[in-house]
C-alpha cells in the first residue's frame, strides 16, 4: 500500500455537478410555473385593494416607519431616483442567476442547496399571492406615494389592466427582497473572504428601493425574510470543506470524512 492508497492520505472528493441539462429544465420550468402562477392570481383587483388598505392600517398600528420618508430621500434627484428605479427593473432576475450559475461552477453543493431554498421560498410566495391579492404602495392614494418608475422611468410595469406579463397585485411577499437576502446568505455562507459580509448590502439596497419606488410595503420584505429563515431552517446548508484561511492551502481530510465544497475563497 502505496502513499496514494494510505487512507489517511484520501484526496477530498468534489461532489459532482447536477447535470446541466436536468438543471437548465428544472430552472426554466420553475420560471414557468412563476409566471403561470402569476398570472392566476390576476383578476382580484377590488380585493386587492381591500388588502392594501388592511396592510397600510397594519403598518400604522405596528408603528413601522412611513415608506414615504424613504421615497422623500430619492426625490432629491432625478438621477437618484431613475438609478433607483433602474435598480428594481434589471436587477432581480440577473443578479440570481448569476449567483446560481457561479455556485454550480464553483460550489456545487452549495448549489443544490440554494436552489433548493430558492425554489421552496417562490413556490410559498405563490401561495401567499394566491390567497392574498395585494395591490402595491404606488396604487394607493391613502400612501401619498408616487409611482417613481411611470413618473421618471424606467418601467416595468404596463397599465394593470392591459399588463399580461406580470401580476401587480402580487405584492407580498416582496421576491425582489427574498430573493436578493438569499443571494447575500448564499455568498456569505459558501466564500471565506473577510469581505464577504458586504453581500449583505445588496439586500439592503434592495429594500430601500423596493420601499422608496412604492412596490413593496415594509411588511412585503418582513414576510419573504420570514419565509427565507423558514426554508433555511428546513434545508441545511452543506459543512465546509477543511480549509485554512490562507490561500491554495489544504488540510489532509480523513477517509470517509464528509467532505462538502464551499470554503474556498
Amino acid at each position: 500500500m502505496n502513499a496514494r492508497t494510505e487512507p489517511g492520505e484520501a484526496e477530498p472528493v468534489t461532489p459532482a455537478r447536477p447535470p446541466i441539462v436536468r438543471e437548465l429544465l428544472l430552472v426554466a420550468g420553475l420560471f414557468l410555473v412563476y409566471k403561470l402562477g402569476r398570472q392566476l392570481a390576476a383578476g382580484h383587483t377590488g380585493e386587492a385593494f381591500r388588502n392594501a388598505h388592511d396592510v397600510w392600517h397594519v403598518e400604522r398600528l405596528l408603528r413601522l416607519p412611513r415608506e414615504d420618508s424613504v421615497q422623500a430621500l430619492l426625490l432629491h434627484g432625478d438621477t437618484l431616483v431613475k438609478a433607483a428605479n433602474t435598480y428594481y427593473a434589471t436587477v432581480h432576475f440577473p443578479a440570481t442567476l448569476a449567483f446560481l450559475v457561479w455556485l454550480y461552477l464553483r460550489r456545487p453543493a452549495h448549489y443544490v442547496w440554494a436552489r433548493r431554498v430558492l425554489a421552496a421560498v417562490t413556490a410559498a410566495a405563490l401561495v401567499l399571492h394566491l390567497a392574498l391579492p395585494l395591490a402595491p404602495p404606488r396604487m394607493l392614494t391613502a400612501t401619498g406615494l408616487i409611482d417613481t418608475a411611470r413618473v421618471y422611468g424606467p418601467s416595468v410595469y404596463g397599465p394593470p389592466r392591459t399588463d399580461h406579463l406580470s401580476n401587480q397585485f402580487a405584492a407580498m411577499p416582496s421576491l425582489h427582497f427574498g430573493w436578493a437576502l438569499m443571494v447575500a446568505i448564499g455568498l456569505v455562507v459558501a466564500t471565506r473572504s473577510r469581505w464577504r459580509w458586504l453581500w449583505l448590502l445588496h439586500p439592503l439596497l434592495t429594500l430601500l428601493v423596493i420601499v422608496g419606488t412604492a412596490n413593496h410595503y415594509w411588511l412585503d420584505a418582513i414576510v419573504a425574510g420570514a419565509l427565507l429563515g423558514l426554508a433555511l431552517a428546513l434545508i441545511r446548508a452543506p459543512r465546509r470543506t477543511a480549509t485554512t484561511a490562507g490561500r491554495g492551502t489544504r488540510t489532509p481530510v480523513p477517509a470517509g470524512a464528509p467532505v462538502l465544497v464551499g470554503a474556498g475563497r
